[in-house]
C-alpha cells in the first residue's frame, strides 16, 4: 500500500460526500414536483408526454396500482427488447452482418437489462449490432435507473405522508427522473467523455494499419452516450466485453475517478433526499454514514489484499502487489477501489477483472452484493435495501430495550417487518439455492474455468451478481449457455421485482400511519448508536446467511494460497 494509494480513496470520499448534499437537493426537488432551472426548457416536454400518453401526474396510486403499473411496463420493454436482439439480423444498423441472438441469449439480456443489472454473456463488439446497443440496451440504463429511483421516492413518501394511501404517481416519477436528473447529466457527462478520447459514432469500425504495417479493424460506435447512462444509473453493461478496462470506455485516470464518482452519485445524493422528505436531514447523515462504515472498511481490505499480492510469486522472486488482470494505468489502488464501488453500488462496471483477485480481495466484492448492495447501493435500489434493514433494526432495538419501535415518526409493526424480512430473504434464498444446484448439476460444473474453492467461487459470485442485480462477474466463469443463461435470468427477474413489490407493500402500510412525534419511550435513530446498531444487523444478517458459503469459496481458496496450493 502506498501513501497515494490512500491519498486517492481519502479524496474520492470527500468529492462524493461534498456533492452529496447539492445531488440530494436537486433529487428532492424532483421527488417533490417543484419547478426546477430546467422546467422552462423540459415542463413543456414533460407535459407532452403526459398528454400522448393519457396520464394525470397528480393522480395519486395506491401501493398496488403502482405495482401494477410498474410491473406492466417492465414486462413490455423486456418484450420490446427480446424481438430486438432476436430480430437484430433483418434490422438496420447493422454494417457487419451480425447475426440474430439466440432465444436463451436474447431471454438472458433482456431480463439483465430490464432487470438494471447488465449482466453480460457475450462480448457487446462481437454480438450486438450499434441498433441493438442504442434501442435494445442502453434505452434500459435509463428507465430501469428511473424505476429504481422512483420506488425510492415512493417509500420516502411512506415515511414522510400521513393517513393517506396515495405514494405518489409512477408514470410521473418516471418522466421527472428521466427527463430532470437522467438526461441533463448524461448530456455533460457524455461530452466529457468524448473529449476524453471515448468515441461517440454510428460507424461499426475503423480500419487502422499497426506499426508493423500490419491491417487492424477496430470496432467503435456510439460509445459515450452509452458509457455516461452506464455509470451514473448503475447499470453496467459495456459496450465492450473489457468493460472499463477498455481505454475507449475508460480512457484514463480522471475519467476513471469521475466514472467512479458517477457510480455513487445519485445514491448518496438520496440519502440526504430521505432527510429532506422526512422532515429530519439528521436521518439522512445517518444513514450514509453506517453506509461509509462498511464502505471504507471493504475497501481497506480489498486494497491490503491486492497491494500484499500472492505470496507464492513473492517466494519465486517476483515483487510487488497482485497487477495480475489490472490495467497498468489505472493500478492497485484504482482498481481496488473501483472493484468496492461498483459492487457496493449495483453497478457491475469493472476497471479491473475481478477473477484474477486475491482470495480475500475478490471476497469483499462478492459479500457487497450478497448484502444486497446496499452500501450506497444502485440508483434508488440502495436507499431502499437500506431502509428494509432499518425497519429491522429498529424493531430489533425497541425488544432488546423495551422501546416503542418507531422510525422516523411511523410506528414499525408485524406487517412491516414481515414484508422487509420477505423482501432481504429473496436474495440468499435465491443466490444459495441456484448456486448449489449449480455446483451439483453437471450443467452447472461445466462452466467454471477453475477447479476446488475458485471454481466454487466463479459460481457463487455470477448468482449473487445476478441476484443482487450488479453484473459484474468473476470472468473465469463460461456462462452463455442454456443453463446459465436461463437460471440467471430467473434470479435476475427475482432479485429486482420480487423485493420491489415488499417495498411499495411498505411504502403504503407507512403512508397510512398516523405520525408519532419523538418521545422518551422512543428509541433514537440518530447518533453513534444508531449507526453501531445499523452496522451491526446488515453484518450480523449477511454474515450467518453467506459465511458457510464464503467458507467454502474465497476463504477455502485464501487458505490454500497460504500453504501453496493454487487453483
Amino acid at each position: 500500500m502506498t501513501v497515494q494509494g490512500w491519498m486517492l480513496i481519502l479524496v474520492f470520499v470527500a468529492v462524493l460526500l461534498a456533492l452529496a448534499k447539492p445531488m440530494g437537493m436537486w433529487l428532492h426537488a424532483v421527488y417533490a414536483g417543484n419547478r426546477t432551472l430546467l422546467h422552462p426548457l423540459l415542463g413543456p416536454v414533460e407535459r407532452g408526454f403526459y398528454r400522448l400518453a393519457g396520464v394525470d401526474p397528480n393522480a395519486e396510486q395506491g401501493w398496488r396500482r403502482y405495482a401494477v403499473h410498474m410491473l406492466l411496463f417492465q414486462l413490455t420493454t423486456f418484450l420490446l427488447t427480446y424481438a430486438i436482439l432476436r430480430l437484430q439480423h433483418v434490422l438496420p444498423m447493422n454494417d457487419r452482418g451480425l447475426a440474430a441472438i439466440g432465444a436463451d441469449g436474447a431471454f438472458n439480456t433482456a431480463v439483465s437489462f430490464v432487470a438494471n443489472t447488465n449482466w453480460q454473456w457475450y462480448s457487446g463488439e462481437v454480438v450486438l449490432s450499434n441498433l441493438s446497443q442504442m434501442l435494445g440496451l442502453a434505452i434500459h440504463n435509463f428507465l430501469s435507473a428511473a424505476t429504481g429511483i422512483a420506488i425510492a421516492f415512493a417509500l420516502f413518501r411512506g415515511f414522510a405522508r400521513r393517513q393517506v394511501s396515495g405514494i405518489g404517481n409512477f408514470w410521473a416519477d418516471m418522466t421527472r427522473v428521466t427527463l430532470y436528473v437522467l438526461l441533463p447529466i448524461c448530456l455533460v457527462y457524455a461530452i466529457f467523455l468524448i473529449a476524453s478520447g471515448v468515441p461517440q459514432t454510428f460507424s461499426s469500425i475503423v480500419d487502422a494499419t499497426t506499426l508493423e504495417g500490419a491491417k487492424q479493424s477496430i470496432v467503435v460506435g456510439p460509445v459515450a452516450g452509452q458509457e455516461a447512462i452506464k455509470m451514473l444509473g448503475t447499470n453496467g453493461g459495456g459496450f465492450f466485453n473489457a468493460n472499463s478496462a477498455h481505454p475507449f470506455e475508460n480512457p484514463g485516470a480522471l475519467t476513471n475517478f469521475v466514472q467512479m464518482l458517477s457510480i455513487l452519485l445519485i445514491g448518496t445524493g438520496l440519502t440526504w433526499t430521505f432527510g429532506k422528505a422526512v422532515g429530519d436531514q439528521r436521518q439522512g447523515w445517518v444513514i450514509l454514514a453506517a453506509m461509509l462504515v462498511i464502505f471504507l472498511a471493504g475497501v481497506g481490505i480489498t486494497y491490503w489484499q491486492e497491494a500484499a499480492g500472492n505470496p507464492n510469486l513473492h517466494a519465486l522472486g517476483v515483487p510487488g502487489g497482485n497487477m495480475e488482470g489490472k490495467e497498468v494505468r489505472f493500478g492497485i489502488a484504482a482498481s481496488a477501489l473501483f472493484s468496492v464501488v461498483t459492487t457496493a453500488a449495483s453497478c457491475g462496471a469493472v476497471n479491473a477483472m475481478h477473477d484474477s483477485f486475491t482470495a480475500l480481495g475478490g471476497m469483499i466484492p462478492l459479500i457487497n452484493m450478497q448484502l444486497g448492495e446496499i452500501v450506497i447501493g444502485g440508483v434508488g435500489a440502495g436507499i431502499y435495501g437500506f431502509l428494509l434493514f432499518a425497519i429491522l433494526a429498529v424493531f430489533v432495538a425497541g425488544l432488546m430495550v423495551g422501546r416503542s419501535p418507531e422510525y422516523v415518526g411511523k410506528k414499525i409493526e408485524a406487517k412491516e417487518v414481515k414484508l422487509a424480512v420477505l423482501a432481504i430473504a429473496v436474495l440468499p434464498l435465491c443466490i444459495l439455492g441456484f448456486t448449489a444446484l449449480s455446483a451439483v448439476m453437471p450443467q452447472g460444473l461445466a462452466g467454471p474455468l477453475n477447479k476446488g474453492p475458485h471454481g466454487f467461487t466463479e459460481i457463487l459470485y455470477a448468482f449473487s451478481s445476478g441476484t443482487g442485480n450488479n453484473g459484474s462477474a468473476f470472468a473465469g466463469l463460461t456462462s452463455g449457455t442454456p443453463w446459465y443463461n436461463g437460471l440467471l435470468g430467473v434470479a435476475m427477474w427475482i432479485g429486482r421485482f420480487l423485493v420491489i413489490v415488499p417495498v411499495l407493500a411498505i411504502a403504503g402500510s407507512l403512508a397510512a400511519k398516523k405520525y408519532h412525534p419523538e418521545s422518551t419511550g422512543s428509541f433514537p435513530t440518530t447518533g453513534v448508536l444508531w449507526v453501531s446498531l445499523l452496522v451491526g444487523v446488515i453484518l450480523i444478517l449477511g454474515g450467518l446467511t453467506f459465511l458457510p458459503s464464503l467458507a467454502l469459496g474465497p476463504i477455502a481458496d485464501h487458505l490454500g494460497m497460504i500453504r501453496g496450493q493454487l487453483f
